[in-house]
């Protein structure tokens, strides 16, 4: 018998980026910008140096995408605190602000997740006490996400990389000054 469906790796991954957010969140207050990845070697986490501008969030992405292609990465997840908008009930979606600058804008940490041929995303509305502190996380009561696009989408190669390929991407991180040891836990990052 049955007891339901099996948990995927990605569920598992998830999992693990949802509650790693709550600690960087009760711990720091924020949760910086990451990617959780497992590979057929290991598993490894990636924080890039900063997000402040469109270059650097375009430059994550890329360097995402190149970490999954050298490592052959299976699943992979991506975490990012963000500014959200929504549409009243019954309302189109005013696009004339982003989201960042609407008065009626939503702190959230978005979670993103994807195998070959799977994607699945996590909203995490961001409670705050009356001083600002974190509070907790609320429940995303709009729309559920079935197609997610964007930079910090389809990161995984669509087929598995090969070894040529994977070579070439080690070499081009290394030259950014990414190597192995940048996944490795070391006892200062507790």
């Amino acid at each position: 018998m049955s007891e339901g469906p099996q948990e995927t790796a990605l569920d598992k991954l998830l999992a693990y980026a949802e509650g790693y957010a709550e600690f960087s969140m009760r711990k720091l207050g924020r949760v910086p910008p990451s990617l959780l990845a497992i590979s057929p070697n290991g598993s490894f986490h990636f924080i890039p140096a900063n997000l402040k501008d469109v270059r650097a969030k375009d430059s994550f992405a890329n360097t995402a995408r190149l970490i999954c292609l050298a490592y052959g990465v299976t699943a992979a997840v991506i975490i990012l605190e963000a500014w959200m908008k929504t549409a009243k009930p019954g309302e189109t979606l005013d696009m004339s602000e982003p989201p960042s600058e609407a008065f009626d804008r939503q702190e959230v940490v978005i979670i993103t997740g994807e195998t070959v041929g799977q994607q699945k995303q996590k909203l995490l509305p961001i409670i705050r006490t009356d001083a600002g502190g974190f509070f907790g996380f609320g429940e995303h009561t709009g729309p559920q996400f079935d197609n997610y696009q964007g930079r910090f989408a389809q990161i995984i190669p669509p087929k598995k990389p090969t070894t040529e390929g994977q070579e070439l991407a080690k070499t081009m991180l290394a030259a950014m000054g990414i190597t192995d040891q940048s996944f490795q836990n070391k006892p200062e990052w507790n």
